[in-house]
């Protein structure tokens, strides 16, 4: 999925649709589903027949003055409609360009040794088919023989293919996506329709998204709030009438719209599938709004050393030959031994050699024979036409070689094996004809700014875990070095388990990543569980999340944007509130304060008359609903800093500001509306 696709706020085609959809979302039976905003609606039908009866009638107020009072209601249910609709069409836009990669392609269907071409909708799970360079991938399914090169663009968005091969954390594929090289077999995981494009693409048009346990407390608060009202407004008329204050039903109308949280109420939805959409943007698919909610709140987050801390591979950063031996000769063993070495970390010794002016050309290699790396061995190298045997590998290995010829292991060899264990490496130890000839130091490559990223989530009240299979010697340099708080060293599935499972117990919220089959229960233990795409079906079905980069260090995203989420719930609730309490002070005196002289001390705006104030009040009530929803959908500037300071800034910026504003714009209206009332 482009992530530069729908860059802009509001695209036009977007607007257009969801103008249609606010005026579709007025049936009663969607409007029910949000209280606060049912409830103006039912207060623009009151006002609509109030203002029908002041055709005839003058006692309700002049028709032209209510006539504005129901155009301005009607509005505000429109802008709120609005709010929610053009969140809706970011979302359906995304779903549509997935939808594309949906089509239906033809499958090389494998039955009995025998390939046949049928339609990508009559796989059905347990089936298996056969990609070659060229052909698109029908379905989702799991690798079970071969390997190849992937574009995932139509997914993900990024232009770089990708491997996927059988028997490995990276042998799942997703329908849509497109072989470019060599040749695999393929497994069904899914039933037609229950694809992980489908499931998206119902996500993204939020056709399964149900309000988040927040939003459905937020809802009732804010229920609470307009019941209160209600009762303030009613108390109003006895207080109207002792006062003998002629209060029309279009002044209670409005009070009482412009009391009641319409802001908040308005925007609600907007704000929870924005969350939802922002996720998405990131190349996140989040399974419910709730998933992205609690990654707003997490306490405890576990993360993978190798790929997330470290660059994912271990490079080599020193030569130590034994004491008294020649440093260029141990050198060129070294390459020869990495010859065959096609891993990362063997390259790496050939780039260092490099370095220390040595080339692969340089040796002869002519006649040799290359000894691959086995389990069994732990050790790879070569042997020379001449009769030389170099073999590079772990310390045991290397040391069971040497003691089975009769050779010691020098002392002062194992100090420095002892050295770079201790500074975090990973000693690689060669010997030549069975006697030691050194050690080879490889690093784990601490990522660039990963240390600050853990300083703001340690802001946040984050508490970050390193998971690694290392030694607890390693892995405690490791953890130190990048800031973490904690780690789990030579982690087993069940160990990852049951860290997280000790955590929940002391009340804590834990996010985890994972990509492999082992992974799956702890995916599914975790309040939050990001599962790579590029992973195997097992761990995208137990997590709440997949993320579409394949990228670890994503998880410290996604609770940014959980907690960005919450922030802007938090921020627009604290000015629609404060926002009501302004409206309160404005026309309550501007109402009484005819009949009661007294309180046109506390007219502070000066508003020219209470039908004014009154419709001033109700239009600025209206306008500050579309004003908000590019704040709802792009969300709050998010800067990680702790609780207290948080509740500061909010009650400073949107609680005074949402006090200040509604002085100053409904005194311009009134300014403006003066001029006709």
């Amino acid at each position: 999925m482009n992530k530069n696709t729908n860059a802009s706020l509001f695209q036009k085609a977007q607007v257009i649709e969801s103008l249609k959809q606010s005026f579709i979302k007025l049936n009663p039976k969607i409007m029910i589903k949000n209280p606060i905003m049912f409830t103006v609606e039912v207060c623009t039908v009151i006002m609509l027949a109030v203002t029908v009866y002041s055709a005839f009638n003058s006692s309700q107020g002049s028709f032209i003055y209510n006539v504005w009072v129901f155009f301005i209601l009607f509005l505000t249910l429109l802008f709120a409609n609005f709010a929610e609709a053009i969140a809706e069409a970011r979302g359906k836009a995304q779903a549509d360009s997935l939808r594309k990669t949906r089509e239906e392609t033809p499958a090389k269907l494998v039955t009995n040794g025998k390939i046949e071409i049928v339609s990508s909708s009559q796989l059905k799970k347990g089936d298996m088919f056969e990609c070659e360079s060229g052909d698109v991938i029908p379905t989702d399914g799991e690798i079970v023989e071969g390997l190849a090169s992937i574009d995932e663009s139509a997914i993900t968005g990024e232009s770089a293919p990708v491997i996927r091969e059988s028997g490995g954390d990276k042998s799942s594929v997703t329908g849509g996506t497109k072989v470019l090289s060599d040749h695999i077999k393929v497994v069904v995981t899914t039933q037609p329709g229950e694809s992980f494009l489908d499931k998206m693409i119902a996500l993204v048009e939020g056709a399964s998204r149900q309000k988040t346990p927040n939003e459905i407390a937020l809802t009732i608060l804010l229920a609470a709030f307009t019941l209160i009202f209600v009762i303030v407004c009613v108390t109003l008329k006895p207080m109207a009438d002792y006062t003998h204050t002629v209060i029309t039903i279009a002044a209670f109308i409005s009070l009482f719209v412009c009391l009641i949280p319409t802001t908040i109420g308005g925007l609600l939805s907007a704000i929870g599938i924005a969350g939802m959409d922002r996720a998405l943007r990131a190349n996140v698919i989040t399974k419910s709004g709730k998933a992205v909610e609690t990654a707003g709140d997490i306490d405890t987050l576990l993360l993978d050393k190798t790929g997330t801390i470290t660059i994912g591979n271990r490079k080599a950063t020193q030569f130590y030959p034994v004491e008294g031996s020649d440093k260029h000769a141990f050198i060129e063993y070294c390459l020869l031994s990495s010859v065959s070495d096609d891993t990362p970390e063997g390259k790496s010794i050939i780039e260092l050699g490099r370095e220390a002016g040595l080339r692969m050309r340089d040796l002869n290699t002519e006649g040799a024979h290359m000894i691959k790396f086995t389990a069994e061995t732990k050790c790879s190298g070569i042997n020379l036409k001449d009769g030389v045997e170099i073999r590079k590998g772990a310390f045991d290995a290397i040391r069971h070689i040497a003691a089975e010829a009769g050779n010691e292991f020098p002392k002062e060899t194992e100090e420095i094996i002892k050295q770079i264990s201790g500074n975090g490496g990973t000693p690689l130890v060669v010997s030549v004809n069975k006697k030691v000839a050194g050690v080879i130091e490889l690093q784990d490559i601490i990522k660039p700014g990963i240390e600050e990223r853990f300083k703001r989530l340690r802001k946040m009240g984050v508490k970050t875990v390193m998971v690694t299979g290392d030694n607890p010697l390693t892995a405690k340099f490791i953890a130190e070095k990048a800031g973490v708080d904690d780690f789990i060293a030579e982690a087993k599935p069940e160990d990852k388990m049951e860290y997280i499972k000790n955590e929940q117990l002391a009340g804590k919220l834990v996010a985890m990543m994972g990509d492999g089959t082992n992974d799956a229960p702890a995916l599914a233990q975790a309040n939050v569980g990001v599962a790579m795409n590029s992973g195997t079906q097992a761990a995208k079905e137990a997590g709440n999340m997949v993320d579409l980069d394949n990228d670890p260090t994503k998880l410290i995203e996604i609770v940014e944007i959980g907690k960005q989420l919450l922030m802007t719930r938090g921020t627009l609730t604290t000015f629609s509130i404060s926002n009501d309490v302004a409206k309160y002070f404005a026309i309550v005196p501007a109402l009484f304060m005819n009949s009661i002289p007294a309180l046109a001390a506390l007219n502070i705006m000066k508003l020219h008359s209470p039908e004014s104030a009154i419709l001033s009040a109700v239009i600025f009530n209206a306008m500050i609903i579309p004003a908000l929803i590019p704040l709802a959908l792009k969300g709050v500037a998010y800067k990680p800093i702790g609780a207290s300071a948080l509740l500061r800034r909010n009650l400073l910026i949107y609680g005074v500001g949402g006090v200040i504003v509604p002085f100053i714009g409904i005194k311009i209206i009134d300014l403006v509306v003066g001029l006709f009332f």
